[in-house]
Formats: structure tokens, C-alpha cells, sequence
């Protein structure tokens, strides 16, 4: 992507299944678990760069002897910093459960204490838990004021600590029902605890505290007995998957990472359904139960387009088919003229939707020269012939990025004067004023690096005609789930939308919506609707991609500048089963999403630089 876009987070459990002797016996080491779950968090490590944690327990420890081991770090090697550590703490006594996680600061915070897995610890083992997750919810103050009505006082305001202690307290009121309802049955305290870890309803527990939480998630944990879950949101909005043999039971956010560490085919991997946890007790039982009631599904679109790993056969073949769908508007901006055009990408993330456009511009060029070959009849000759099968398309590599200098841009104040930078353009491949430049990427969100960045070095190489294409639709609402894009002002599509509002004489329009806005932040939030969605509707999608498309040609670019936007339909055409598409229409799978668009509007006008949740 040419903009970097965060995401909040990848997680990763194991939990072995047979005795530690019996991993040493078939594969020769004692460390096979450690092994495996460091392979998981580096395939993940797309998922978070900014941090990264590890925790472990170890069942049926003896009293006195440490059974839950975490290190975290949050250096720039942070996976290899953390397995450095945990390694001399438990060669001796290895773990039976891992719980990894890879974060990017959403928020900006990149202090150790904002790094998963996160741990609430206490003398008995039940009560014990550890926590991690990927999620964003949008009432954490909601939350956060019930911890304080039980009688709580939480010693942060994060949704890390929040969470970890709203589940907590539920778990807390399990053990003490258990605990009483054996101790009136004559146990003695002694007696109880093992009872009490073996008939603890850990999805009774999930499903107390999962309640009140409106937004996206997969959160996992483990008690300090040994249970351990995957929980996913009613909606499905962040991935989960799972697999199961006599060995292992394990989970990651994503299909290929369990695929690729343990030499597993793809039909043997489940997804997790939605409202549903994975349940792995103590014993080695394990099963899937319902803790919330499955809600229409929104699985994040973003993940197929962008995020995941495109080595997930079903991903791959989607993001084809994004390039594949944007055959013709391509083809149509260039005036279907092949023989003057280049065809390339930027970054490599649009790799696959590139391939998706190069063959459906093929299969259009060979149904054009059949009819062409067709249409000569008894009169084509051979020269012809060649000269209708020479026409093909011309692909290259037209821009690499310089890694080093991208590292080095940390500071808003400098990316200005150096984006302009990352990529190096490759001369030479474009005849001057003639050819056209048609490069995909996987989404257009700011356009500062377009701007900056990619539209002057495409100049340097002066083509006629510069058209970018987008592979996702227009961004132009924020995102409450999980991934880094909360602010309405950030978008250009939504940028473009005010300036033609204003150009056109609509500015009314505005301040209607502000006004409208306010309203809807006074009604309880199951009751809100998103009036922002009215700021695009007096417009034609092309309308707005022209404008975006004005606003990316700075005075000094000499070719035309074209940009074409994939459509809304075509998303759903080539993701089918990925239908949550807030960032496009506005249509959020949860009430607090409305909440957060509003107020993400009036923080617009108001000139507050502020997140909406």
C-alpha cells in the first residue's frame, strides 16, 4: 500500500495435548511448542510491528513454583527479544499453553505496558487469567463506569486493562458460585480448588462479560489452571481460525500461518463462526460454544483487500479478481488503446489485484483480435495476422521502494519534504508523451504519498496519461474495529466531497449535517443513524474520483491524471463471503459505529484533532 494503514492485532495459542516426553520422543526436541509458536507470530508479524508478547502456563505446577511465564518487548525486534527472554525461564519445566500476540499502536501508545498479553494474577489459579487480543471497542468508556458501579477501581483507563478486568470480575463471580455452592456441600477449601478448575464455565463467563461490547474482536486467553479460549465477535468483523489433531489445538488470525507451521491442508482448518469460542479445558477437552448469538454477518473486507496474507488461496484469488472487475473502467481510461499503454503496480501488496487486471485486459484483447481476425474473413493474410496478434499488454516494473528512507520518516513535520522520496521510478521504459501509465494500488486513503510521492515520480518519466487505480472503493468513513483509520479528515474521498459541496453552492449542506449530527449524539445509541452518508449523496461516484483526481495533480505534473475507484458491487463480486463494507458505505454492523461517524463529523468541523472513540 502506498499509505500506510495500521491494524489492531494477530494472535496466535498452542496447547499441547500430550505429555512433554512425547514431543521430545517424536520430534527430538524439547522445545517444539516454543518452536512452533515463534514460527506463528513471525508469519503474523504483518499484523504488528509495534510490539509483540508472549505468555505460557504450566499446568499442574507445583505450589511455590512460577506457573504463568510472559515477556513482552516493544523494541524493533521485539519477536526475537521476547523468545530470547522466555527461553532460560522455562527449559527446565516446559509450558502447555503459549499465547502470542503482535501489536501496532492504534492509539500511539507504544509504552510495554500497552503490549499483550496482558495478566491479572492471583493466588488462586481460577482466578488467574491472561488476555490478548485484536479488537477496537467503541463504548470502552461504557465499560470502564461499570468496573467503577461493581466497586472497582482500575488503575488505567486502556481497553487492554478495561477488558482484562471486565472479564475478571466475571470470572472472579464464577469461582466464588462454585466455591460456595461445594463449600455448603461439607468440601473443604483444599478440596474445592481442583473442583472448582475442573467445572468452571469459562463460556458462562465470556458470554457475562461479551455482552456489553460493541465492536470488533478476537480475544484469547488463558487461566492460570490451564483453560484456555478464542472468542470472536457475533459479527465476524475480525478473523479467527482454528485446527484440532491429538497433538495440538491451536488458533491464529489467520488461515495460511497454521496452514505453513504445521504442514496442514487448507480443508482442515476452521474458521471460527462468529459469537462462537473455542474452548480448550485443562484436560486437553476441548470444544466450540456459543457465547453470543450470531448477528448479520460483517466480516471485514479490508482484510481481503489489504491486510492478511495474500498467500491464503481464497485471498489470493479474491484480489485477482479485484483487478480482474476493474478490466473495463481501465480500459476506458485509456480509450481502450493497449499498444500506448504501460501497465504496473505500487507496492507490492497490489501484486495480486495486478495479475487479476493483466488477465482480464488479456482475455479482452484476445476477444478483440478474434473479431478483428474474424471480420478480414477469407481476406486475412498472414501479415495480418501478425500484426493483430503483436498487440499485447506491456507490463514493468516501474517504481521500487527505498526501504531505508521510509524507516527513517517517523515525523509528520519531515514527511512532506522527504515522502517525495521513497520510491525510486525506473527510466527508460516509457516513450515521452506518448505512452500512458496505468498503475494499481490496493486503496486510496489520504493521497498524501500519491500526491507527494508516486504522481511526480510517475511525471518524471513523462507519459501522456497517469491513471491510478484503486482495487478497494472509496474510503470515506472511519473504521471503529480494528484498523488505523478514524478520522473523517484524513480521506480524500470525503475532502473531495466538501469541496464540491462548496464549489457547487451546497455549503448549506454542511452545517445541516453538523446540526444533524449533534442531534443524533443526544439519542441512546441503538437509536443513531449515520448522517454523514449525506455529505456524498448529492454526487456521482466518478464525480468524486475526478475531484480526488484534481486535488492529486499538483501545478507542476505535466500528464493528465486519471483515477479510477473499484465499485462497491465489484467488491462484493469478487469477496462474497467478506460483506463488511462500513469503510465504503457508511453501513456499520454495530450501533456504536453510527455513534462514532457523528461524532467524527462534528469533531471535523470543530477542528478537533481527536479520535471518535
Amino acid at each position: 500500500m502506498s499509505e500506510s494503514i495500521k491494524h489492531e492485532c494477530g494472535i496466535a495459542l498452542i496447547r499441547l495435548l500430550r505429555p512433554a516426553g512425547y514431543y521430545i520422543d517424536k520430534y527430538g526436541s524439547w522445545d517444539y511448542s516454543l518452536k512452533k509458536m515463534y514460527l506463528m507470530m513471525e508469519k503474523q508479524h504483518n499484523r504488528g510491528q509495534d510490539g509483540a508478547g508472549l505468555a505460557g502456563i504450566r499446568i499442574g505446577a507445583r505450589p511455590g513454583t512460577r506457573y504463568i511465564h510472559r515477556q513482552r518487548s516493544n523494541s524493533a525486534n521485539s519477536i526475537k527479544e521476547v523468545f530470547d527472554r522466555i527461553y532460560p525461564e522455562i527449559m527446565e519445566n516446559p509450558c502447555d499453553v503459549w499465547l502470542g500476540h503482535l501489536r501496532y499502536g492504534t492509539y500511539g501508545n507504544y509504552n510495554i505496558d500497552y503490549v499483550h498479553p496482558v495478566t491479572r494474577e492471583n493466588n488462586w489459579r481460577s482466578r488467574s487469567l491472561v488476555m490478548a487480543g485484536n479488537f477496537n471497542l467503541t463504548n470502552m468508556e461504557e465499560i470502564f463506569n461499570h468496573l467503577i458501579e461493581i466497586g472497582q477501581n482500575p488503575i488505567d483507563f486502556s481497553d487492554t486493562i478495561t477488558i482484562l478486568e471486565n472479564v475478571g470480575h466475571f470470572l472472579d463471580e464464577e469461582v466464588e458460585r462454585l466455591y460456595r455452592f461445594y463449600k455448603e456441600k461439607g468440601f473443604s477449601k483444599r478440596e474445592v480448588s481442583p473442583i472448582i478448575e475442573k467445572e468452571l464455565d469459562l463460556a458462562g463467563v465470556l458470554s457475562s462479560a461479551a455482552r456489553r461490547w460493541d465492536g470488533g474482536y478476537v480475544m484469547a486467553g488463558m487461566l492460570g489452571h490451564g483453560d484456555a479460549f478464542v472468542l470472536r465477535d457475533p459479527a465476524g468483523i475480525r478473523p479467527a481460525f482454528w485446527y484440532a489433531d491429538d497433538e495440538v489445538v491451536v488458533a491464529a488470525s489467520e488461515r495460511p500461518v497454521i496452514q505453513t507451521v504445521f504442514n496442514v491442508r487448507t480443508d482442515h482448518i476452521n474458521e471460527l463462526d462468529p459469537g462462537k469460542a473455542l474452548v480448550v479445558k485443562a484436560s486437553g477437552d476441548w470444544s466450540l460454544r456459543e457465547v453470543l448469538p450470531p448477528v448479520k454477518p460483517a466480516k471485514c473486507s479490508f482484510e481481503r483487500i489489504y491486510f492478511s496474507r495474500g498467500t491464503d488461496k481464497h485471498i489470493y484469488r479474491e484480489r485477482k479478481k479485484l483487478g480482474e472487475i476493474l478490466t473495463a473502467p481501465v480500459l476506458e481510461a485509456v480509450n481502450s488503446d493497449i499498444r500506448n499503454t504501460v501497465f504496473s503496480y505500487i507496492p507490492n501488496t497490489a501484486e495480486s489485484a495486478f495479475y487479476g487486471l493483466i488477465e482480464g485486459v488479456d482475455n479482452w484483447l484476445n476477444n478483440r483480435k478474434r473479431q478483428l481476425i474474424l471480420k478480414k474473413g477469407e481476406a486475412v493474410t498472414e501479415s495480418d495476422i501478425e500484426r493483430i496478434m503483436d498487440v499485447r499488454p506491456r507490463i514493468e516494473k516501474i517504481a521500487v521502494k527505498d526501504i531505508k528512507l521510509r524507516t527513517f520518516i517517523t515525523e509528520d513535520r519531515s514527511r512532506d519534504d522527504l515522502v517525495a522520496h521513497v520510491y525510486d521510478v525506473t527510466y527508460g521504459i516509457l516513450r515521452r508523451g506518448k505512452d500512458n501509465l496505468v498503475v494499481i494500488d490496493d486503496s486510496i486513503v489520504r493521497g498524501t504519498t500519491l500526491r507527494e510521492s508516486i504522481i511526480r515520480i510517475l511525471d518524471r518519466l513523462e507519459p501522456a496519461r497517469i491513471v491510478i487505480v484503486s482495487s478497494s472503493p472509496q474510503i470515506r468513513y472511519p473504521d471503529c474495529y480494528g484498523i488505523d483509520m478514524a478520522k473523517l479528515g484524513d480521506f480524500i474521498a470525503f475532502r473531495a466531497a466538501i469541496e464540491l459541496l462548496r464549489q457547487t453552492g451546497k455549503e448549506s449542506v454542511i452545517s445541516d449535517i453538523y446540526k444533524r449530527a449533534q442531534e443524533e449524539l443526544k439519542k441512546p445509541v441503538d437509536e443513531m443513524i449515520n448522517v454523514v452518508k449525506d455529505i456524498y449523496s448529492p454526487f456521482t461516484d466518478l464525480e468524486i474520483s475526478q475531484q480526488i483526481a484534481g486535488m492529486l495533480r499538483t501545478p507542476e505534473i505535466k500528464a493528465e491524471v486519471i483515477i479510477v475507484y473499484q465499485s462497491v458491487d465489484g467488491l462484493h463480486q469478487a469477496c462474497p463471503g467478506h460483506t463488511g463494507d462500513w469503510y465504503f458505505t457508511g453501513n456499520y454492523p454495530t450501533p456504536g459505529g453510527n455513534r462514532v461517524v457523528n461524532r467524527a463529523f462534528v469533531n471535523y468541523i470543530e477542528g478537533k484533532n481527536d479520535r471518535a472513540y
